[in-house]
């Protein structure tokens, strides 16, 4: 009777299985057949290579051209477009251009050059469109529109393709990567191979690609009904900074500030600089928010710089005592645009090699406007052949990473560690705080080491310590060229040492009740400076100023930046050095 039972429950147990089998590959094994619409009917869709775009703004077709909302453009195709919303004026700068559009304004200004528009810049509901197909080539992408299925596609120019076909009349596009997922597309192979029938690969699992049907349709095949016919290289160029536009013949730069502001009659008055390769006047300053400027050059200087063998790179500065009004002018288009064109023009002139950019004293706030510039104001100096540099330093309204990347060189002003006014007496620079900032800039700011130069002063600071009746203590400092400082020194009879940590000779004295303390800037210390450039393998050295200079820091630094090629054979060439004041 028990063999009976567990007969009869086996063979329902068996017929079960039977009855849920068929189930069980309806539910689990059969492909789905459901075709469902790839798209909503009526919905206009932007696709940017393989992935749809989904944003609060969705595209526009106006007049039959294509327009982007702005944050579409500022995510995908260029993050430094810039919106003046007073002025209703959009900023494109590439490497080597600069457009300009003006909302419902078919004129556009490319490298100061007009140009007309099929659509102009739009606002509608306060949102911003661009007319995305006139900067394709500005931006290296294709534009289509495909009207049978109301879609946008936009791909990168610089970009590898997959190129498959199916091969098989089971082959589908379907919404996800598994059978069970609905279809978006089927194919006709009667006719053979068609265009219709072509697919653009994305993305490679282990069974499934990722495809791009001609018409934007987004989705996933099985590898096994299709064949990778061809891949195509479209203008794929690797991506590389371009060269900066000057570089000396011999070593590393070699650049001084000369803060000139009236005329110089007597230029041998400077005497020989051995080594120099560029000299920037301090000679172009900002006037006022409109972008007008105040010109000190004169050609008779640079027709003697030029006979001398040396580049001149006029310096560009802001009113440093004036940070509202450089606000105004870095936060309106138009006036960045009015200092631009006057820089060219002066630039021509003069026959300038090249502009050094000094804003200094700028509200953090300002960081972006100013790069914005910066951005601005490179291509048109290389288009002029004029080389682009910009100083910087620690303060934050500088973006280093960012400044970097349209310049040819950045002058970092590793100076003024303590300043005129610091509440406490130290050096203008010492070495071991210079390598520090070098580390931070290069390791952390990504700032390119062929770009830098490392900012060498060519100063000293006098502090002196006075004390009232009361008790209470008063500093205060004074610049002093190198041989001022080193007279002062001797006539003072001041004691003197070598400090290690500063990689200077550190002196102090007391006189009529007051104290007085120096770091010494002198060959010693520059040959300490200038041996970094080396150790960090850096574009050179950028010094503040002629005025301050004596005569034996050009060997020092001819040897250092021109003679030596390396900071092991500096190390083999100073590793007896005995620092004795004179």
């Amino acid at each position: 009777m028990k063999k009976k039972i567990i007969g009869c429950f086996v063979i329902v147990l068996l017929l079960a299985l039977v009855a849920i089998i068929p189930v069980g590959y309806y539910l689990y094994f059969k492909p789905n057949d459901n075709v469902v619409p790839a798209f909503l009917e009526g919905e206009l869709v932007l696709l940017v290579e393989g992935d749809r775009v989904v944003s609060k703004n969705g595209p526009k077709l106006m007049e039959g051209e294509i327009l982007l909302p702005f944050d579409v453009v500022k995510e995908y195709f260029d993050p430094h477009i810039f919106w003046d919303e007073a002025l209703g004026k959009v900023t494109i700068t590439t490497k080597d251009r600069v457009i300009r559009m003006k909302t419902d304004n078919l004129n556009a200004i490319v490298n100061n050059e007009p140009i007309t528009l099929n659509i102009p810049v739009t606002v509608e509901n306060e949102v911003v469109y661009i007319p995305i197909e006139f900067l394709a080539e500005f931006y290296g992408i294709e534009v289509s529109y495909i009207q049978e299925s109301n879609v946008i596609i936009i791909d990168y120019k610089n970009s590898i393709r997959q190129i498959a076909e199916p091969i098989q009349p089971e082959a589908v596009v379907r919404k996800g990567r598994s059978i069970r997922e609905p279809i978006i597309r089927k194919f006709d192979l009667t006719s053979g191979g068609t265009s219709e029938n072509t697919l653009r690969i994305f993305e490679e699992y282990d069974k499934w690609y990722k495809v791009r049907t001609w018409d934007g349709a987004i989705g996933y095949i099985e590898k096994r009904f299709v064949v990778v016919k061809r891949m195509i290289v479209e203008e794929f160029l690797e991506q590389k900074d371009p060269k900066p536009a000057w570089m000396p013949p011999k070593g590393k730069i070699n650049l001084a500030w000369d803060m000139i502001y009236s005329r110089r009659e007597d230029h041998a008055s400077l005497g020989e600089m051995k080594g120099l390769d560029v000299i920037s006047p301090t000679w172009f300053q900002v006037k006022n928010d409109k972008g007008e400027l105040i010109n000190r050059a004169y050609s008779k200087y640079v027709d003697w710089a030029h006979g001398e063998g040396y580049q001149v790179w006029a310096l560009l500065s802001n009113d440093f005592t004036d940070t509202d009004m450089t606000s105004r002018l870095l936060n309106n288009t138009d006036a960045r645009d009015n200092l631009i064109k006057e820089i060219l023009a002066y630039a021509a002139l003069y026959k300038l090699d090249g502009i050094n950019i000094d804003f200094e004293n700028m509200y953090n706030s300002d960081r972006d406007v100013f790069t914005q510039f910066v951005r601005e104001i490179s291509p048109l100096l290389r288009e002029q052949g004029l080389v682009v540099s910009v100083d910087v330093n620690d303060i934050k309204c500088y973006d280093k990473r960012a400044l970097s990347q349209p310049v040819d060189y950045i002058m970092y002003m590793s100076y003024d560690q303590h300043w005129s006014t610091s509440p406490v007496a130290g050096s203008v620079a010492q070495v071991s705080w210079q390598e520090k900032i070098l580390k931070r800039v290069l390791e952390e700011e990504g700032v390119p080491r062929e770009k830098l130069l490392l900012g060498i002063p060519f100063y000293t600071r006098l502090w002196k310590e006075t004390t009232d009746a009361s008790g209470k203590k008063k500093l205060t400092s004074s610049a002093l060229t190198m041989k001022q400082a080193k007279n002062n020194i001797i006539e003072n009879k001041a004691k003197v040492e070598w400090d290690e940590e500063s990689g200077q000779f550190y002196a102090e004295y007391t006189k009529d009740n007051t104290y007085y303390r120096l770091w010494l800037e002198d060959a010693n210390s520059i040959n300490l400076k200038a041996s970094l450039a080396q150790k960090y393998r850096l574009a050179g050295t950028c010094a503040w100023s002629i005025y301050f200079v004596s005569e034996d820091i050009w060997d020092v630094l001819n040897r250092n930046l021109k003679e030596i090629e390396s900071y092991q054979e500096w190390l083999n060439q100073n590793r007896d050095n005995q620092y004795k004041f004179p």
